[in-house]
């Protein structure tokens, strides 16, 4: 309710400027007689003002002195209150922050006295404190009563700032081992044969054994089991299982006092599948035989807190060593970060965001990365096997293994996650890890956290700040400890570092650590800037590496690209400071031989990587002008034709680089979600630069030999994938040429010119060279091979008029201009138009003789031995198969549907599907296989160097093929099997649309 200006009382204005959001409601509940001392008293006004929500706090106190059994109790309270201001701030300050504590204060109006004593041993309790805090408890009900007491005073310490953070996890962890006694000792009361017959140790996992608990959260054990002397060990396990089912019960159940919490005994072996309790040596066999990976990452934080404290020992003593081996096993690394990986990819897509525990940038990144550390080098260093994050990051950093500013900053983070979390659980007990999105929360919270001005912005601003901080780290961290070892190492220095260091590099997964080394420690060593700043990005760039098919060759490209360019002042800032430039690069490396080898003829185009517009194909017009400039101002036809080749391969570089990037994706860009348009993006990419090559070459040999103009009229008609605009990174480009003598030449002359300028053409553009050559191919020319290179435009329309077959229409569907005279070009293309699009379509004849020429081809040309399911050309379901769809559709219906008038493959199916000329399921398949066949091609090359129409045979570069089309590593199968399905879906809608059947 809003009150008038003029009618708000004293009171009102005076709550108004305490921090309270409802005054008016405050003012009622101070109208009450018993609080008049509150009402009058300035102390305990600033007292409910200083509280995280003072309206809470004010209301928890109403119902804490309406709850006291007389006045008598109801004075004492509140003269305490006014008088004692350790019981003021704590009391006060756990009403303003936990809704659920007021409620039990309300429920147990004494309770409050438990704040009351402030004595040394009262600020940092321990197990025997909360012990004693317990052990009036005699059943579940007082058990619960008991706890929530003891949970009063952490939470009082806590929101008063006697206790920081991790201070009050301990406690937390503390009172829980405390509670799990105590719920023992009752269990064994109630069945004292079962505890005569046993010894059962408990076991605190996760949070608990690390101590550093949260308010609210399952406390995770495993129970460990041995019958004692003379007994028999089955009865004995029955009974250890019985007595740890009650103790769960005991914790767990809900009473009229509610729960404590869930006692999880999931972390055992076999999970919720294996036995409650297991003996020492049952343990130690599972462990040894079929643990996973994260079960020895649980491990890290095993610690006996309750029961037989000789056998819990025994087990820590015991799976120690296990855990310290971990590194060791067999893709550790790829397992423990798949699992971070299912983590995040199980968080529903509206809560990511708002995760502070599981999701990007949370306390799991701090908690992974801190323990990933460990785990690899713990097994030589004994000062990091603490089961408490904050305790083990300290380690790591005083060891060298983690920068100070960068553990400093994580630290600082974790506890801010670490506070948060407390302050969201404490409001109603409950069991969270969402940061709320109600204003009226977040205010609270902010408030509770010392963000008094602004507290929702403040908030939000800290929130984004640390989560930042989190995701920076995390890959960083996971990485560094190896190059500060590297760094350092000399001739002489002992064999234990440089084993330390090549095990890592081994679980990394590249093959020849010591080869690995020594281009780490070339890179690294040292004091120079140089130096300092490869340390910074190797660490990431490692990670980067590992997750590639070949680190190796990743992390060889680096070294030389940086051997190359390290002088350079430009190289390493821009890695250093461009954020996508490292990771850009990396991924490149370490793709495959054909994007690294451009990059190592010119190691400069890496600046390409550090600007998302570097990557962007260019247009084939501001291409064409830049080739014709280089070629303009080279000294012969040599030197220019490699000046537009220097174009050509920085180019593909580019194109190549975007590929792998929108493939693979990096964290600032995702890999693409469209292949089509990607592929499509290379193809044409691909297209645009071969034919500006072309024109730069045809450039170059008509002003050397000839001058300002050639004796006759020359134009380059590109055929094929190359008329397509479907070129991949391997394709030769198909053409025609065609040329006019020019008024007043005589034929030959003109013909010899045409043949001259063709024949040096090729030769230049496949001159031994650091470039990757460019190989034109004729073949598609009237006569094939046994024609002449060059004929006139008559020649070729006589040769269409009376000897053209009807394959030779077919591959016409792809003629397009290129490069050289334009209207000539054009005149061409109107001459063969009424070839490729016949009016009326094709006859049966025609059609019978398209369907046997694909016949043959299929039984002729597939090479011997090749597995025509995985051909991507000629195989079942690939490029020929929908090609040749397509086609027979363009030849069929091209004279009536001007959207079959295209070159490429895609836009024709497309228009053919929109004509209804072909089903959008069929045309989808179709389009599908394509693509898919296109994406293996440029694959191929990429990774091997070579062009290859079928997948490769090395397991490396299979793999790396796979990674490439979005494949995990370990699903190679999956990728082949995927083709094959795709593919055979495609053959059937070719047999039905092509053949008819």
């Amino acid at each position: 309710m809003t009150v008038p200006q003029g009618r708000r009382s004293s009171t009102f204005t005076r709550l108004l400027r305490y921090g309270f959001t409802d005054p008016s409601a405050a003012e009622r509940l101070l109208a009450a007689s018993e609080l008049d001392a509150v009402r009058t008293d300035p102390v305990l006004l600033d007292a409910l003002g200083a509280t995280a929500d003072p309206d809470l706090a004010l209301l928890g106190l109403v119902r804490l002195t309406e709850a006291q059994p007389d006045h008598t109790a109801r004075r004492e309270l509140l003269d305490t209150l006014i008088s004692a201001k350790p019981l003021r701030d704590r009391l006060l300050g756990v009403l303003g922050a936990s809704e659920a504590l007021a409620d039990h204060l309300a429920r147990h109006p004494g309770d409050w006295r438990a704040l009351v004593t402030y004595e040394a041993v009262d600020l940092h309790p321990g197990v025997a404190e909360f012990e004693r805090g317990l052990a009036e408890a005699h059943d579940p009900v007082s058990l619960r009563v008991a706890y929530r007491r003891c949970l009063l005073s952490i939470a009082a310490r806590d929101v008063c700032g006697t206790t920081d953070v991790s201070q009050a996890a301990a406690e937390l962890a503390d009172l829980a081992t405390a509670t799990l006694r105590a719920a023992l000792a009752m269990a064994r009361r109630a069945a004292p044969a079962d505890a005569a017959q046993c010894r059962l140790a408990v076991i605190a996992m996760g949070k608990c054994g690390g101590h550093e608990l949260n308010y609210v959260s399952d406390v995770d054990v495993i129970f460990v089991g041995e019958a004692v002397e003379g007994a028999d060990e089955d009865k004995a396990l029955r009974a250890a299982t019985r007595l740890a089912s009650h103790l769960m019960r005991i914790c767990s159940e809900t009473t009229v006092e509610g729960t404590i919490w869930p006692v999880d005994a999931n972390l055992r072996p076999e999970g919720r599948n294996g036995p409650l309790v297991r003996t020492l040596s049952s343990h130690l066999a599972y462990y040894q035989r079929w643990a996973k990976t994260w079960e020895f990452q649980a491990l890290l934080k095993a610690r006996p807190v309750a029961g037989d404290a000789e056998l819990g020992a025994d087990y820590v003593a015991a799976v120690a060593p296990l855990v310290w081996q971990a590194a060791e096993r067999e893709n550790f690394i790829d397992d423990v970060q798949k699992m971070r990986r299912r983590v995040v990819e199980n968080i529903p897509a509206g809560e990511v965001d708002r995760e502070l525990k599981l999701g990007p940038g949370g306390l799991r990144d701090v908690e992974f990365a801190v323990q990933l550390l460990q785990l690899v080098h713990g097994r030589a260093d004994a000062s990091l096997r603490s089961a408490t994050t904050l305790d083990a990051l300290a380690a790591l950093a005083a060891g060298g293994y983690v920068g100070r500013v960068d553990a400093t900053q994580l630290d600082d983070a974790y506890r801010f996650l670490r506070s948060l979390e407390h302050r969201i659980q404490l409001y109603r007990l409950r069991r969270t890890h969402l940061l709320p999105d109600d204003d009226a929360d977040l205010r609270r919270i902010g408030r509770s956290l010392g963000m008094r001005t602004e507290p929702l912005t403040d908030l939000a601003r800290a929130w984004k700040r640390h989560t930042s901080v989190v995701r920076r780290l995390h890959e960083k961290l996971f990485y560094r400890p190896l190059l500060d070892a590297v760094a350092q190492l000399a001739p002489g220095e002992s064999r234990l570092s440089t084993e330390a260091a090549r095990e890592r590099l081994v679980a990394l997964g590249y093959a020849d650590p010591g080869a690995a080394l020594r281009h780490l420690e070339a890179l690294a060593s040292g004091v120079t800037r140089k130096a300092a700043i490869q340390r910074t990005l190797l660490p990431v760039l490692l990670g980067w590496f590992a997750d590639s098919a070949d680190p190796d060759a990743g992390l060889l490209g680096f070294r030389k690209v940086s051997d190359a360019l390290g002088k350079t002042p430009w190289y390493l800032r821009l890695l250093r400071d461009e954020g996508a430039a490292a990771e850009n690069l990396a991924r490149v490396l370490s793709a495959g031989r054909f994007a690294p080898d451009l990059l190592l003829r010119a190691p400069e185009a890496v600046a390409l990587l550090g600007d998302a517009r570097g990557l962007q194909p260019r247009e084939r017009a501001p291409l064409e002008q830049e080739v014709l400039a280089a070629v303009g101002r080279a000294d012969g036809a040599e030197q220019a034709v490699a000046a537009a080749r220097g174009v050509r391969r920085r180019e593909l570089f580019r194109t190549s680089a975007a590929d792998l990037i929108g493939s693979y994706g990096t964290e600032e860009s995702p890999a693409e979600a469209d292949v089509g348009a990607l592929v499509d993006r290379v193809g044409t990419a691909v297209s645009d630069l071969t034919a500006a090559t072309i024109a730069g070459t045809l450039r170059a040999v008509v002003r050397a030999g000839w001058g300002d103009e050639l004796p006759t009229r020359f134009a380059v008609i590109g055929m094929g994938r190359f008329g397509g605009r479907e070129l991949s990174y391997g394709s030769d480009a198909d053409v025609l040429f065609v040329h006019e003598p020019r008024e007043g030449v005589d034929d030959q002359e003109a013909a010899k010119a045409a043949n001259a300028v063709v024949a040096e053409m090729r030769r230049l553009l496949q001159l031994p060279s650091a470039d990757p050559p460019l190989v034109i191919d004729a073949d598609l020319r009237p006569e094939g091979k046994s024609g002449p290179l060059v004929r006139t435009l008559k020649s070729y329309e006589a040769y269409y008029r009376r000897w053209s077959l009807v394959w030779e229409s077919q591959a016409l569907l792809r003629a397009d201009p290129v490069a050289g005279d334009a209207d000539l070009a054009r005149a061409f293309i109107d001459l063969v138009d009424p070839l490729r699009y016949p009016a009326e379509g094709l006859g049966e004849d025609a059609v019978r003789e398209i369907r046997r020429l694909k016949a043959r081809m299929e039984s002729e040309r597939l090479p011997r031995g090749a597995d025509p399911t995985l051909h991507t050309k000629l195989g079942r379901g690939g490029l020929s198969d929908v090609e040749w769809t397509v086609q027979l559709l363009q030849l069929q219906h091209g004279w009536a549907e001007p959207g079959l008038r295209t070159t490429r493959t895609r836009e024709a199916l497309h228009a053919a599907c929109a004509a209804e000329l072909i089903a959008t399921e069929d045309a989808a398949i179709l389009d599908e296989a394509w693509v898919l066949a296109t994406r293996v091609r440029n694959a191929v090359m990429l990774v091997r160097g070579r062009a290859g129409d079928t997948f490769p045979s090395d397991g490396r570069e299979l793999a790396a093929v796979g990674r490439y089309l979005g494949y995990d590593a370990g699903q190679v199968g999956v990728m082949l099997d995927d083709y094959r399905r795709i593919t055979r879906r495609a053959r059937a809608v070719m047999e039905e649309r092509f053949y008819g059947a």
